[in-house]
């Protein structure tokens, strides 16, 4: 029995089951840190069909001159800086819940609203 090689649907796949799981996890969860890890699977299942996309068929056109040497790396450099943004929201949204928990000693969502002005 042979296994067929792994192709692009099969990295699709896996990122709309991460994205759909992250959603579920935003939509359901009664906590902040639930609902950063959600929004983090989400930024996963975006980096996974990005680096797919730069194996598989590229993001840029072909039309773009790129350096000799140099392999088809957009999706990759993309990757990297969604990587950075999940880390500068995963430190906002904490700084976030440590306040709200200072001020209010809990860390239900629902809670927030009376923290406007």
């Amino acid at each position: 029995m042979t296994i067929p090689p792994v192709g692009l649907t099969h990295y699709l796949v896996v990122a709309a089951l991460l994205f759909s799981m992250g959603l579920f996890a935003v939509i359901t969860r009664k906590h902040f840190i639930g609902v950063l890890l959600g929004i983090e699977l989400m930024l996963n299942a975006a980096n996974i069909n990005l680096v797919a996309f730069a194996r598989y068929g590229g993001i840029l056109p072909a039309a773009v001159a790129r350096p000799s040497g140099f392999a088809a790396l957009d999706g990759h450099i993309f990757a990297l800086m969604v990587i950075a943004l999940a880390a500068c929201e995963a430190a906002v949204g904490l700084a976030i819940i440590l306040r709200l928990y200072q001020t209010l000693a809990t860390t239900n969502p629902e809670d927030a609203h009376s923290m406007k002005w």
